[in-house]
């Protein structure tokens, strides 16, 4: 961490000239991939974040590039940035003098004042927009850089925060569902769900929890960070729901700063149809366990698999859970 006697304000910065635009030529060569990060454009014109410094505090200079990929000259550029709310950005945009022909790039350099770090796991999301005329003629292109501080939990049991199964004959530690009652470890067994068993699902190769019946052994999601690493085209995800409601979205963070989102949800463990919010059936298991004991037998308590799409070419980093508590995850995995 930067002393903060050592930052000087925002605007004396700028005043002092410390903000310049560089236009580059179409021959210049581009950041290495390590250096920038590049989101999906609204256009086929490219705009890249440089990494912000996140040591605050202190003020960071950050790049944005803007590459016209033709065919007309590209003209009247102007290239806004900003980040997080209350992150003061000086300027917040920049006209670019001339014109860029098909192939050039130029680059707007802004300065973003950083707070001091928080302590725990953080995301921070920064945009950068150009608008132009010419070009590819769509007028506007945008991209997104997220970068972390922080570090996310080492895998999906180290977030483990709920007793979902238990041992017929000590049911007292479940809570699955809020109200003392879990499943059956025995009547998940012969569903075919054991400890530390392998759990095919769309795809995927899941691994049911392995741990003792009656302690932690899924996620209640509340937006925990988890980290997860490899290449694949959707990330499955293990679970059950524990109300009607049982929805959200998860955020997926690849290794080049970028990002992307999908929707999921489950059924409520009992009583909503399978195919609820679009999941799929994993196992069924009868009756369960009660704080007084096992009871509820003849009904199916179920645990069902979903996905969302990811970018196959991308590696992922971690994933951010939904903020619903009504969802509860046993395992997540990618798939080819």
């Amino acid at each position: 961490m930067r002393p903060a006697g050592l930052i000087r304000s925002l605007g004396a910065v700028v005043a002092a000239g410390a903000l310049a635009l560089l236009p580059a030529t179409a021959s210049a060569a581009p950041p290495p991939p390590s250096a920038t990060a590049t989101a999906t454009a609204t256009a086929a014109t490219t705009v890249t974040i440089s990494p912000v410094d996140l040591d605050g505090p202190a003020i960071s200079t950050v790049k944005v590039t803007v590459t016209n990929p033709g065919p007309e000259r590209m003209r009247s550029l102007k290239v806004s940035f900003g980040g997080p709310v209350g992150w003061a950005v000086q300027p917040s945009v920049l006209q670019v003098d001339g014109s860029l022909a098909e192939g050039a790039s130029a680059e707007a350099t802004f300065r973003i004042r950083v707070p001091e770090r928080r302590p725990g796991f953080t995301v921070r999301a920064f945009t950068a927009t150009a608008a132009y005329r010419g070009g590819d003629g769509a007028g506007s292109a945008t991209g997104t850089r997220t970068q972390h501080s922080g570090t996310p939990l080492a895998n999906l049991a180290a977030a483990y925060n709920n007793v979902g199964v238990t041992d017929e004959g000590d049911t007292k530690p479940g809570n699955y569902d809020g109200e003392g009652n879990s499943f059956s470890a025995q009547k998940l067994a012969d569903a075919g769900l054991r400890p530390g068993g392998t759990v095919s699902a769309l795809g995927a190769a899941l691994r049911w929890p392995d741990v003792p019946s009656g302690t932690p052994d899924n996620v209640s999601a509340a937006g925990q960070a988890v980290a997860l690493s490899g290449t694949g085209s959707r990330l499955v995800l293990l679970g059950s729901g524990v109300t009607s409601g049982a929805s959200g979205t998860a955020t997926v963070y690849y290794a080049d700063g970028t990002s992307s989102s999908g929707s999921f949800g489950f059924p409520n463990w009992s009583f909503d149809p399978a195919n609820a919010h679009g999941a799929t059936l994993v196992a069924s298991s009868d009756g369960r366990n009660r704080p007084t004991g096992y009871g509820n037998a003849g009904i199916a308590y179920r645990v069902f698999a979903h996905s969302i799409p990811l970018d196959p070419t991308k590696r992922v980093e971690f994933v951010v859970l939904p903020g619903n508590g009504g969802i509860h995850l046993f395992d997540l995995a990618l798939a080819p």
